[in-house]
């Protein structure tokens, strides 16, 4: 598609969000108007809550009020006939005391002739007694005399009768003067009882019923109120029913007693009021219209208070007395104390209740706000994505053209000027193909996108291919770039190999990137066996950082020179002694520890580079960020890479780490866990490309000249791969010994070398002369077939094999197909037809002749795609279209494959695809419905399926359950190599390829 394409899509998502903020208006205003209906609902919900529960407070407080003064009145109920109860019992022991006194008075005065008593026995009688009568001020006893014997008892008492006022009394029917009394009360002696007519009417009642009456009440002498109590004294013992007249008749006089009822009630309410505030009033109710107070006083308490009344009874008949109680009036604490407490609840209940709806609210808006920026980020990831598939189309469709048409250019005959210009060109194409596979693939990952395959997959050869791609830089810069890969590691593995190259391309590429001098060493070993050889060595590492030591310990440390290239490395983990226990692990066919099929792998990329400042560790596998400032200006790069590997790594299940130290180098660890797989498990569904090396130098041995260690077992690696036994000496002077039988003991092989290989730092100047001189010597001499001599170097080997007297110069780094080319050349082998051809002429194989259908409405597009192919032998038919791609694929048609474009107008190309395997469909139900019972029919209704490849430059869609959803076989993207369409195609179109 071309760019109006995406300017539309644009515009399009221009109009879509343009009405955006007019919706975000009106929902805002009708927030606005529902918020303050709600403002008003919560108003007059918290006033109905607040009278609600002001009025439960006052009905407990009322209630509670009432049951507290329903608790006093029983206990004023209570103590109140309590009192008067005890009042009557005191009264009552008080009369019979004075009712005992009086038949003391009958039976000494009247039945003793001559009388017994007199006044001074009288008086110290009753002072004697006077305990008990305590609520008695003093008892008299006045004698009833008839007018007929006043003169005569005048004349024996020696006294006249005097009245009240101490007057002498005038006559009347009969008198009661007091003939005896008790000290207390002297005084009322010889007065007469009958002038007093309150006395009068008492003395009176008293004889007429027999029973002690008594007065109202009185301020008596003491000042207290008082009443008098006038008890019969009779002639001769009446009985109980005796008529009135004979109790007049048999009257003698009457004893009476002062009763000071004040000093009784407060006797009496000291024993028992203890704390109750208590206040008691005594009345005398014989009128009840005009009570008279006995005991207490008419103050008000003040606010109205419980009170009772009860009824006391002193032994008159004709008097009645009652005692009201009343309490105090106390505020009802707990009445008030309830209902306030029930009120702060109702408030605190309120405030929690409103507290939590309003935080629901909250929460419900929040979670309303959270659900509409999940649509928009949802949106916005969407929006994202289609623009960075727009931006990847829009972009690799004119880089497609533009590499391809660069790349058919270098085809043709230029001068070297030309070819210059072309191929840097070429080169910043490539590099900005690769800068946008990185942002995308970043954008993957943060769109968790980015699926991991699943597929066998041969690790030594990813490596080797790695190996390539760095090999001229490396030479270029003459530094050592070496792959190791232990022999318990699975030859096929189950996982995704092109996420795996591209983590070790990364690694391997800032390697190259940062290293002027030394080595960059791959290694990859099981992760039990890498623990057990690392674990005496590990340092501290913190954060993914190794713990820096101080300069003095670097410079110790750099003593060693045993690794690959002699220099110092990073991580002290991957020196000559663990490297040599690893290697001793493999030759003790260690079990595994593990007998499940999953399979941990550490890889390790050790260079000898700048390193990473200390300051800078932390942020190193941030997006987009790079030592400092100066780094990408001088080295060039985005700073995603380490980024994208780290969440590669994660995506596999592993984890990546670094140790680092500034100028002494960097090494990065990273595990992966993958699964074993067998050879005999790969299907056609599960396709693996396999790159078989030769077989042709199975039996052979050879002699290495290397002095260190680590480099010398790298290369015994690769020699092992192609079946090459291999003895390693440190010097040419052993080798030569060895060579001649002088050593021949010390040879792991019995056989003679084939080849002599010699690390090129082996070869000096002073041993180059002796050495071709022996070597000829011993040629002249020796026994037939001495071993070829290759030298190992990493510069061109066209200069060195004209300097040095050796047969071939294998140039680095070492990678298994490369050493055996060499081999096969030096060593004068034939190939043999099955051995491993190069992916040119692979894909020349599988393309020659072999009709190709490609779909593009992009014209540039078709050109590129033609050209390619029909490079490589195929027949290649264009259309621009899907609707066109319909008509030239009606069955019957004469294709072998389809490339077809996505997106296109009218038709896309999953539509297309989707029709196409309609009309294949169709046409095998007819095949299998038709009753032709040749085998032809049967073959016709399994042939049709057309393999259709997608070719897109949107690698954000193009993935592959997108395009077996809609019926395609894979895709490939633009701009494509030979290798990648080689690996597509390999599939589809060989069909000598195993499963």
């Amino acid at each position: 598609m071309g760019v109006g394409g995406g300017g539309g899509g644009g515009g399009e998502a221009a109009a879509v969000s343009a009405p955006a903020p007019a919706e975000e208006a009106g929902k805002d205003a009708e927030d606005g108007s529902g918020w303050t209906l709600k403002a008003k609902l919560i108003a007059v919900a918290v006033l109905v809550w607040v009278l609600g529960a002001l009025a439960l407070g006052v009905f407990l407080h009322s209630y509670f009020r009432h049951a507290a003064l329903r608790k006093a009145e029983e206990g004023l109920v209570s103590m109140c006939e309590e009192r008067a109860r005890m009042l009557q019992d005191q009264f009552a022991v008080s009369v019979n005391h004075v009712h005992a006194l009086a038949i003391l008075v009958a039976t000494f005065h009247y039945e003793k002739r001559p009388p017994a008593l007199d006044q001074n026995t009288f008086a110290d009688y009753t002072a004697r007694t006077s305990f008990e009568r305590p609520l008695l001020s003093g008892v008299a006893y006045a004698q009833r005399v008839v007018h007929g014997d006043r003169e005569s008892f005048e004349r024996q008492q020696g006294w006249i009768i005097k009245t009240m006022k101490h007057e002498p009394s005038p006559v009347q029917d009969e008198y009661a003067p007091v003939v005896y009394s008790q000290e207390t009360v002297s005084y009322i002696e010889g007065l007469d009882m009958m002038s007093g007519e309150e006395d009068r009417e008492n003395i009176l009642r008293s004889r007429a019923s027999g029973k002690a009456v008594l007065t109202r009440p009185f301020r008596l002498m003491s000042n207290h109120l008082g009443v008098v109590l006038t008890f019969p004294v009779y002639h001769v013992d009446l009985s109980s029913d005796a008529k009135e007249e004979d109790r007049v008749a048999a009257t003698a006089g009457y004893l009476g007693g002062s009763f000071d009822v004040e000093s009784l009630v407060e006797n009496l309410l000291r024993q028992l009021a203890g704390n109750q505030e208590l206040v008691v009033n005594v009345y005398d109710v014989t009128n009840s219209s005009n009570p008279l107070v006995m005991y207490g006083s008419e103050v008000s308490l003040g606010n109205p208070s419980p009170s009772h009344i009860c009824m006391l009874d002193f032994g008159d008949p004709f008097r009645k007395h009652h005692m009201v109680c009343r309490n105090k009036p106390q505020l009802p604490w707990s009445a008030i104390s309830s209902s306030s407490g029930v009120f702060v609840i109702c408030m605190l209940v309120g405030y929690i209740v409103g507290a939590a709806w309003s935080r629901y609210d909250n929460v419900k808006e929040d979670c309303r706000k959270m659900e509409e920026l999940k649509k928009q980020a949802e949106a916005a990831d969407v929006a994202k994505s289609q623009f960075l598939a727009t931006v990847s189309h829009e972009i690799r469709t004119p880089m497609n053209g533009v590499l391809g048409m660069l790349d058919m250019l270098l085809d043709t005959d230029l001068t070297s000027t030309q070819r210059d210009f072309a191929q840097t060109a070429q080169v910043c194409g490539k590099a900005l193909i690769s800068l946008i596979n990185e942002v995308l693939d970043r954008a993957k990952i943060e769109a968790g996108k980015l699926d991991l395959e699943s597929v066998p997959f041969d690790l030594r050869s990813i490596l080797d291919d790695v190996i390539s791609l760095f090999s001229s830089k490396s030479r270029e810069k003459g530094i050592e770039l070496a792959v190791y890969v232990s022999e318990r590691v699975p030859e096929l593995l189950l996982g995704d190999p092109g996420r795996f190259r591209q983590i070790i391309t990364n690694l391997v590429g800032n390697s190259i990137k940062f290293t002027e001098r030394g080595h960059i060493f791959v290694q990859v070993h099981l992760a039990d066996h890498s623990n057990l050889a690392t674990e005496p060595k590990v340092e501290s590492v913190a954060n993914g950082m190794n713990g820096h030591k101080d300069e003095k310990t670097a410079v110790a440390t750099s003593v060693s020179l045993n690794t690959l290239s002699g220099f110092e490395a990073a991580d002290s983990r991957n020196s000559w002694e663990n490297f040599k226990l690893l290697l001793s692990y493999e030759k003790n066919e260690m079990p595994y520890e593990s007998v499940s099929d999953k399979v941990t792998l550490v890889v390790s990329v050790e260079d000898t580079g700048i390193g990473i400042p200390l300051d800078a560790q932390a942020k190193v596998f941030t997006p987009f960020m790079q030592a400092d400032s100066s780094t990408s200006r001088t080295y060039g790069g985005t700073g995603i890479g380490l980024s994208i590997s780290k969440c590669l790594v994660e995506l596999m299940g592993g984890q990546i780490n670094f140790v680092s130290r500034p100028h002494v180098g960097s090494t990065f660890t990273f595990t992966a866990a993958l699964q074993r797989c067998d050879r005999s498990a790969i299907g056609d569904s599960k396709p693996v490309m396999l790159h078989p090396l030769p077989s042709s130098f199975k039996g052979l041995s050879a002699l290495l000249v290397d002095r260190r260690p680590v480099r010398a077992t790298v290369t015994k690696y690769h020699l092992q791969r192609l079946g090459i036994a291999c003895d390693v000496v440190a010097t040419i002077e052993l080798a030569l010994g060895v060579l001649s039988g002088r050593n021949g003991s010390s040879l792991t092989s019995t056989k003679q070398p084939c080849m002599l290989l010699i690390e090129s730092d082996s070869w000096g100047f002073k041993i180059d002369v002796p050495l071709r001189s022996r070597l000829l010597e011993m040629k002249q001499n020796g026994p037939p077939g001495l071993p070829k001599t290759i030298l190992l170097a990493a510069a061109e080997s066209g200069k060195l094999k004209a300097h040095y007297a050796v047969d071939s110069v294998i140039t680095k780094p070492l990678k298994a197909s490369g050493l055996a080319a060499c081999l096969f050349q030096t060593l004068g082998i034939t190939q043999s037809s099955n051995e491993r051809r190069d992916n040119s002429g692979s894909l020349h194989g599988l393309l020659l002749g072999k009709n190709i259908l490609v779909v593009d409405d992009n014209k540039v597009n078709l050109r590129v795609a033609a050209g390619t192919l029909k490079k490589f032998g195929a027949k290649v038919e264009c259309v621009e279209s899907g609707k066109d791609a319909l008509a030239s694929l009606q069955v019957p048609h004469k294709f072998h494959l389809c490339l077809m474009d996505i997106q296109m107008p009218e038709m896309d190309g999953f539509e297309a695809t989707k029709q196409i395997r309609a009309m294949e469909a169709k046409a095998n139900e007819q095949a299998v419905a038709c009753d032709d019972s040749e085998t032809d029919g049967a073959t016709r209704a399994a042939r049709w399926h057309l393999p259709v490849l997608a070719m897109t430059a949107d690698v954000i869609q193009a993935t592959h359950e997108e395009c077996t959803k809609y019926g395609m076989d894979g895709y490939v993207t633009k701009p494509f190599e030979e290798k990648q369409l080689f690996q597509a195609l390999q599939k589809f179109l060989d069909p000598g390829m195993s499963s």
